[in-house]
């Protein structure tokens, strides 16, 4: 008797899972290079997984929790996603903590884990880089800076961030935080800088001629940086060789938007590398997917303004913030 209601349950189980609705679906892959068919299934669909923010951004992955975190910036929070529950209000305030009421993007922007597992932010509102002083299944609005000057002057709201292997936190600050972004009286570093940090706190510029300095990322073992210009004037991704003082130079580009850009929304600006060198990079129309040698092999066309992506479950999955959407790509088995 046990059996037969064990399977009556069962069955009643995978008759109502096979009537549940399949997860929307936005945007398309194109493939530009063969190469692609070894980066991403080109059948894939890019699913919504949660909707209804301001906008989101700085997608991180936490595998051990099996957890997506988000910043939506404008309401000053982070989310939450899990395949069981899905979107979930995880932290506020997240970026701003002050006591004056304030507009414009206040929030996080990326988030990323450094070697002790806790959890840094890029924090429009209070301008600074900061790591959150709780354990990351029981959050809590509690910060210590890591970066807020660079030669006694605020930043203007650091937005994209990368950890290199030794610890050195390398970041990019634009002026999108402030209210009144490049025209704010608040503005007090006359540049949009990139700027590394050292684990003793100490700050040095590495460039500051990027007009629009937004995503960042390592390639070629740490040797080269990638950094976007979020610029419509000069929307471009450029790359650096990083000598043996942590100086640019050989400056070149990766590839110039220009063209795409006045026929697609967005702009270049969050991405991240997977474990073969591939690069995902949010730009206009959607993701682009350079390959390894550099070349653009295809594109996620998301027909929503991309900002940044996350790579998850050994790079076989990839989450895209996308406006008021959080998307998923599976794009391996």
């Amino acid at each position: 008797m046990n059996k037969l209601l064990f399977f009556l349950a069962f069955a009643a189980f995978m008759a109502c899972k096979d009537k549940m609705p399949a997860l929307q679906s936005i945007g398309s892959i194109q493939s530009l290079d063969p190469s692609l068919e070894k980066i991403i299934d080109t059948t894939a669909p890019v699913e919504i997984i949660a909707e209804g923010f301001k906008w989101t951004e700085g997608p991180l992955w936490l595998e051990n929790e099996k957890m997506l975190l988000f910043s939506d910036i404008p309401p000053n929070k982070i989310f939450k996603w899990t395949e069981a529950k899905g979107a979930e209000l995880y932290l506020t305030p997240s970026g701003y903590t002050g006591a004056i009421p304030r507009t414009g993007e206040p929030g996080s922007n990326a988030l990323l884990l450094n070697r002790e597992s806790k959890l840094v932010l890029c924090q429009h509102g209070d301008r600074r880089m900061a790591m959150m002083n709780a354990p990351l299944n029981a959050p809590q609005p509690v910060f210590t800076s890591l970066a807020d000057h660079y030669q006694g002057k605020r930043f203007n709201s650091p937005n994209d961030a990368v950890f290199r292997s030794n610890g050195d936190l390398f970041f990019t600050d634009p002026a999108y935080g402030l209210e009144k972004a490049m025209d704010d009286p608040a503005k007090e570093i006359p540049f949009q800088g990139v700027y590394k940090v050292n684990s003793r706190g100490e700050v040095r510029l590495l460039t500051d001629a990027i007009t629009r300095p937004n995503g960042i990322a390592f390639i070629n073992n740490e040797k080269t940086l990638i950094v976007a210009n979020s610029d419509p004037q000069k929307p471009v991704w450029y790359m650096f060789d990083i000598d043996g003082n942590d100086s640019l130079h050989n400056e070149r580009l990766l590839f110039d938007a220009t063209e795409a850009s006045k026929k697609e929304q967005g702009m270049p600006d969050g991405l991240k590398v997977d474990g073969q060198g591939n690069v995902f990079a949010t730009g206009p129309g959607g993701v682009w997917i350079f390959n390894a040698l550099g070349k653009l092999a295809g594109k996620i066309s998301v027909p929503q303004p991309c900002s940044n992506v996350a790579l998850a479950e050994g790079g076989k999955t990839l989450y895209i913030t996308a406006n008021m959407y959080v998307l998923r790509v599976r794009m391996r088995k």
